[in-house]
């Protein structure tokens, strides 16, 4: 794990970590390593690379503790030493008058290459609840909230409302929430991201420091917003494709202030960048339907491009020292696996090293663990294990019974490999080159949140409830 930590870029906390006071927090300086600081972890993977959670649990046993969370989201819970940060969505009960349609208002236009058709089946083999499309136009008034709650309790520490008001428009029904994108924090501050309802940034007291309002997105059939930030030394980076005026921005974290925007021809994805350090320069891979785009994180120049995703991307990229994956898994299988250190338009070049065509995620992120690169099939329980140098398949599409559904992306921590399910199911197995299940856990709630780990601790975001899972 050595050589991808250090390329794998989390912020510089010399002289920064430890700076800050905070009643509940340790004395001593943690490292990224030993939390879950951003969506996909310290090193953007999946991977807790220093973590060591247990194996099994139940209701009645190795829970550390349970609480429930107000309002609804999807946002993973991000991990600094004893603080556990969470975003939510909280319904307030308030209507508000739908406001008439200004002169020459238009319906969102959905792009027919880009996300104007919802899947033809739901997660779990059948058509959701909520149809095709998007929920309703919401008429009632959500906080939009950031609860900072004890690792070692569950106590809330304290609660922040960003904003609050009616959504502009809605999400897919049973699919979505709204606050299902992820903050992240540098270990000094913390950063909440809300999409359309714009960034914050709290210290770990909680006081606020800047926001930073972004516009409203207007998404495909009104499926709901998702993407997360990423960081670089002192810049965020957000992407922000929808069907109307796609961009990608630069922010100063101290202050919020914009460093530069690029527009983007893409339609509406849901893909968080992958920050890399290559050859001395930091630079962002955003996955899309149109082209997987390589961004410098200093000017926002396109170092490289290259095509062949499917639609609707919303998987992660995951990245060694040498090879990005990109992968996509709606109307089509997808991944590709990129040479590093080449530059222009790669499509079709031989800085493709291997491309593997079935069984890819549309939902659940991939996780890279060692050589080993996890993935599931469409959103259901059917997971493949390919060697990340050869594409060579180690497990292909194998279907795990206890799990007919998962949104939630995979976690890899002390040799093992964590998989929750939508039916409150999740599966521990042996990271190996066959499949070897060590443990299948039931808990009362259901799992569409990615989990976290830190330490000691398993963390799992229910519909509900916010676990911390702990060998007692």
């Amino acid at each position: 794990m050595k050589r991808r930590t250090e390329r794998l870029y989390w912020p510089a906390l010399l002289g920064l970590v430890g700076t800050f006071a905070f009643a509940a927090t340790t004395p001593a300086s943690p490292s990224p390593n030993e939390n879950w600081p951003q969506w996909r972890g310290p090193l953007q993977n999946g991977v807790a690379p220093e973590a060591n959670p247990p194996t099994t649990w139940s209701e009645t046993n190795n829970v550390k503790w349970k609480v429930k969370i107000p309002g609804s989201g999807l946002a993973t819970p991000i991990i600094w030493d004893n603080l556990v940060f969470i975003q939510t969505a909280i319904a307030t009960g308030k209507k508000a008058e739908a406001k008439p349609a200004e002169a020459g208002e238009q319906p969102p236009a959905v792009h027919p290459e880009a996300g104007g058709e919802a899947p033809k089946k739901g997660p779990g083999g059948g058509k959701g609840k909520g149809g095709f499309g998007g929920g309703p136009k919401p008429t009632e008034v959500y906080q939009f909230a950031v609860l900072c709650l004890d690792r070692q309790t569950g106590k809330t520490l304290w609660q922040k409302v960003a904003r609050e008001e009616v959504p502009h428009e809605g999400y897919r029904q049973n699919e979505g929430s709204f606050a299902s994108s992820s903050g992240l924090t540098d270990g000094k501050y913390l950063y909440a991201y809300f999409g359309s309802r714009g960034l914050y940034c709290y210290d770990l007291d909680g006081k606020p420091q800047w926001e930073q309002d972004l516009g409203k997105m207007r998404m495909a059939m009104g499926f709901g917003e998702g993407s997360s930030p990423a960081l670089y030394h002192d810049t965020l980076i957000i992407n922000r494709d929808n069907e109307d005026n796609s961009c990608i921005i630069a922010l100063d974290k101290n202050t919020g202030k914009t460093l530069w925007k690029k527009p983007r021809e893409e339609h509406t994805s849901w893909s968080t960048p992958l920050i890399i350090e290559r050859d001395g320069k930091a630079q962002a891979v955003v996955t899309a339907t149109g082209k997987i785009r390589s961004y410098d994180v200093a000017s926002g120049e396109v170092l490289w491009e290259c095509g062949g995703l499917t639609r609707n991307v919303i998987p992660c990229p995951v990245a060694d020292a040498s090879t990005v994956y990109c992968m996509s898994g709606f109307q089509g299988n997808a991944l590709l696996a990129i040479r590093l250190g080449r530059t222009g338009d790669l499509t079709g070049s031989d800085a493709i090293a291997w491309t593997h065509n079935k069984s890819t995620p549309y939902v659940p992120s991939p996780l890279l663990y060692d050589d080993k690169l996890y993935f599931f099939a469409n959103n259901n329980g059917i997971l493949s294990c390919l060697n990340s140098k050869s594409g060579e398949p180690l497990l292909n599409a194998e279907r795990l019974e206890d799990l007919p559904g998962v949104y939630a992306s995979p976690l890899g921590a002390a040799g093992r490999v964590y998989l929750p399910g939508r039916n409150g199911v999740t599966v521990v197995l042996k990271q190996s080159d066959k499949l070897e299940p060590l443990a299948t856990n039931r808990l009362d709630d259901k799992f569409d949140a990615s989990p976290a780990a830190a330490g000691r601790d398993l963390f799992l975001r229910g519909r509900e409830y916010l676990y911390c899972l702990a060998e007692k």
